[in-house]
């Protein structure tokens, strides 16, 4: 069996295949703090809660944007599991090639999402993350990675929002029952999932009028409560990142 790991900056997305068989899926919160055995221990919890044994997992593959973490799963991978990760990275192939001024400044994440948005769903594509930030990736007929766009996250627009203005509050991100909000919460609400829709239409828009045609594939956290609000994503696939991360551990095995 195969664990997976796409290590970001708000949360952890762990991953157990058996084949091309998605077992289990977890998300748990990125906590910067933690040491080696803290998340071991969480993740053998999560393994024996869902029946699966520690000793079959016979590989890992992980991509991270958090540096500090790198080696606190790589360590966790050979403690625990007595196992080498493949972690994506330079020297490892990805099938994708990065059609960018500085292919070392595209995270790895972008990487995974792109091959597994090309392979499941063809190209020309858009992939849409939604995360700490809302980040969209173009990818050509070819399979090519050609760059994209970075806005801010809903959470992280929330949370700035919420800090700097003294009488706003943290409010539950779910579609509102109408444009014109009622009330603090629901303007709130207007504001953000509404607001993040038109921001998502909006650069759609734009990506397609240079790339043409293309497949909108939406991901992340808050995919399923932006992708009610709007036409222009075509396919929610939450798990994503993780099956990138299995194509890519079959490239490199």
């Amino acid at each position: 069996m195969l664990l997976t790991l796409d290590i970001s900056n708000t949360s952890i997305k762990v991953g157990v295949f058996r084949g091309d068989t998605l077992l289990a899926d977890w998300r748990i919160a990125t906590e910067r703090h933690k040491l080696t055995d803290d998340y071991g221990m969480l993740l053998l919890n999560l393994l024996q809660a869902y029946g699966i044994p520690a000793s079959e997992i016979d590989g890992v593959s992980m991509s991270c944007v958090v540096p500090p973490l790198r080696s606190v799963f790589e360590e966790l991978a050979r403690k625990y599991l007595h196992r080498t990760p493949l972690i994506v990275g330079p020297g490892i192939k990805t099938g994708v090639k990065l059609a960018v001024d500085n292919p070392r400044e595209v995270g790895a994440d972008r990487v995974v999402n792109s091959l597994a948005t090309y392979r499941l769903y063809g190209g020309p594509a858009i992939a849409i993350a939604f995360g700490t930030a809302t980040v969209f990736d173009c990818i050509s007929a070819q399979g090519e990675y050609l760059g994209g766009a970075i806005a801010p996250g809903m959470v992280t627009s929330l949370e700035s929002l919420t800090r700097s203005a003294a009488q706003l509050f943290q409010v539950e991100l779910v579609r509102p029952p109408k444009a014109i909000g009622k009330s603090t919460v629901t303007t709130m609400q207007s504001g953000i999932v509404l607001g993040f829709a038109g921001l998502v239409e909006g650069l759609v828009k734009r990506l397609k009028a240079e790339l043409g045609p293309a497949k909108v594939i939406a991901t992340g956290g808050l995919a399923e409560v932006v992708a009610p609000v709007t036409d222009v994503i075509e396919v929610v696939d939450l798990q994503l990142t993780l099956k990138g991360l299995k194509l890519i551990y079959d490239l490199n095995v």
